[in-house]
């Protein structure tokens, strides 16, 4: 586990960062994103301790050292879920457990992520201009929400895996090297709006532009993103060590090796911390143990970085949500509950207060 010190240590390099918060708060994030969460309780799926008794999740997570929860929120999804109201409802939730919290805002009406950075349908007419607006009134309503209740997040993501720009195609980066369409202009303006945004409402708040794939490097990115006016307190990463089939036939260890490499390579360059926003296991195997005990071994000796939050954890079985269905989706196959709905070890590593 981190020393006390790097509370001291992180706060000194957002202080030196261009693009700095005013302080960091917290000590090592143990989290998990647990948008899901209301969603399967309302289909009735429970969660147990070892004595096979039945738990509230959040508190059953607290209880094996969970100190952080991240809950993306949608622009208007169809389903109800991960809109607003549900973000607000597990919100309190999480607050009155202890927990810190991580907002991550999409900024559309479903996943964004490298493949998908859909505009919102009630944002669908706007332009350039009219969705710089709806980014800072927006980001602005989903903290201003919190605040009404009291609620006061440590971090905010300025998108969710966002490599490839945002708002497609006003801000899509349809190639790295080339601005002469002014795309990287206006994906740097929607990070920024929704960066002044978030302070207006919590000058304290981190601010985290979020990419996948921790194992690669991505000067080019990060470079070009403060050329062009692009703002951050903190870089967001995605690791999934276990998906050899999305990084070239990596092995997990490779995976684990690269990624801790570009979390101290990042530091170096950018003095602000990292945070691993995202990460995943198989669930139910037993290699999973294994890999998250390599890798805590490996971010847990990094300074600044600034802890990890396991994404979906609580799924297990067949349980899929109810957007997945007409999608024909199958479940998600990387929660770190067990079969019988207890936490795997994998989970229990990375909850461990070491």
């Amino acid at each position: 586990m981190k020393h006390i010190w790097i509370i001291g240590l992180t706060a000194f390099l957002l202080a030196s960062c261009g693009h700095q918060a005013d302080s960091q708060r917290g000590t090592w994030a143990r989290g998990a994103d647990l948008s899901w969460l209301s969603e399967m309780e309302h289909d009735g799926i429970l969660f147990y301790d070892e004595d096979f008794v039945s738990q509230d999740c959040i508190g059953l997570l607290r209880s094996m050292g969970m100190n952080a929860v991240r809950l993306r929120v949608w622009v208007n999804h169809s389903t109800g879920w991960s809109n607003l109201d549900d973000m607000l409802y597990l919100a309190r939730r999480a607050a009155k457990q202890g927990q810190r919290l991580m907002i991550d805002v999409h900024y559309s009406d479903f996943f964004a992520d490298p493949s998908h950075q859909s505009i919102p349908e009630s944002w669908q007419e706007y332009d350039y201009e009219g969705l710089l607006r709806a980014v800072r009134e927006h980001t602005k309503a989903v903290l201003g929400a919190l605040k009404a209740e009291g609620i006061e997040p440590e971090w905010v993501q300025v998108g969710n895996e966002t490599p490839n720009g945002l708002l497609w195609p006003v801000g899509q980066l349809v190639d790295k090297d080339d601005n002469s369409n002014g795309c990287w202009d206006r994906y740097a303006g929607f990070t920024a709006a929704g960066y002044d945004a978030a302070k207006e409402v919590f000058p304290n708040i981190a601010v985290i532009v979020h990419v996948d794939n921790a194992y690669e490097r991505r000067d080019w990115f990060w470079s070009a993103m403060h050329e062009h006016g692009g703002k951050w307190d903190m870089i967001g990463l995605s690791h999934y060590p276990m998906m050899s089939a999305w990084c070239g036939g990596k092995s997990w260890q490779e995976m684990n090796e690269l990624a801790e490499a570009n979390i101290r390579q990042l530091i170096a360059d950018w003095h602000c911390p990292v945070m691993v926003a995202e990460i995943g296991m198989f669930n139910g195997d037993s290699l999973s143990a294994t890999v998250m005990a390599d890798f805590l071994s490996r971010a847990q000796t990094i300074d600044s970085c600034a802890g990890i939050f396991y994404w979906e954890p609580e799924c297990y079985g067949d349980w899929r949500p109810a957007e997945y269905i007409p999608l024909g989706w199958g479940s998600y196959n990387m929660g770190a509950f067990a079969p019988d709905g207890r936490p795997t070890e994998a989970l229990r590593l990375l909850m461990a207060d070491k």
